[in-house]
């Protein structure tokens, strides 16, 4: 994995610890920031970080705190790596019920804490949800992530269920859903409805989607499916 212009931010009150893992850490390729407590941490955009390393014993605010603030108040969940001269099994527990990613005590090697840093970033890594980007079929946009279908340029109102149908028909381009199939998957078991609720909202779609309503077919006494633009 490339770790370069992966951020961390460093928040000790050591300012020659900073120094030193900064200049570590740029070597390796991350883009470093500092902070020298928890309240100048606190001013800074932390959602855009990958990583915190956070020195405990700070004042006024430890960074048992600020965790315990991110947390449970701003609802952050940046990994972090507590940095401590304090090893007890207190404190390690402590750290861990406050949502640390790891914990490593001072004085530590570079090489272990960077090997421990780049496994906490990979495993923070958010797949990409393909079911999120948006698929195409010539000028029709189905965007996922925003339940709207998109039509040269323009959105277009659907009902959720309109949406549905539609965006079931797009993922799945020439094959054939029948009423009864659009009925199982669309609508849930505990609704009461029938193969004609399913003619009444394709009607409706093809309405909605102009001259590209042509491209949502029937196959007479079978049921549905849409052709690639």
């Amino acid at each position: 994995m490339d770790f370069r212009g992966k951020k961390i931010l460093i928040v000790d009150d050591e300012e020659d610890l900073c120094e030193i893992l900064q200049y570590n850490l740029n070597n390796e390729g991350f883009v470093t920031d500092v902070a020298h407590s928890a309240e100048e941490a606190l001013k800074k955009p932390l959602n855009e970080f990958d990583l915190l390393l956070l020195d405990v014993m700070m004042g006024p605010m430890s960074g048992f705190k600020m965790a315990d603030k991110l947390r449970k108040e701003l609802n952050d969940n940046v990994p972090i790596i507590f940095l401590t001269a304090k090893d007890t099994e207190n404190d390690l527990l402590t750290g861990f019920s406050l949502g640390a990613d790891d914990y490593i005590s001072k004085p530590f090697s570079i090489n272990e804490l960077t090997a421990r840093i780049k496994a906490v970033v990979k495993r923070g890594q958010k797949p990409v949800k393909s079911e999120n980007k948006i698929i195409h079929s010539g000028n029709i946009g189905l965007d996922p992530g925003r339940k709207r279908l998109v039509i040269e340029g323009e959105p277009i109102d659907l009902t959720k269920k309109e949406f549905e149908i539609i965006s079931l028909l797009i993922r799945n381009p020439g094959k054939l859903f029948s009423r009864e199939e659009i009925l199982e998957i669309i609508w849930t078991r505990d609704v009461v409805v029938t193969n004609r609720t399913v003619d009444v909202n394709i009607a409706r779609i093809r309405a909605k989607l102009g001259k590209y309503g042509e491209n949502l077919k029937n196959k007479t006494g079978y049921g549905y499916y849409f052709e690639t633009i």
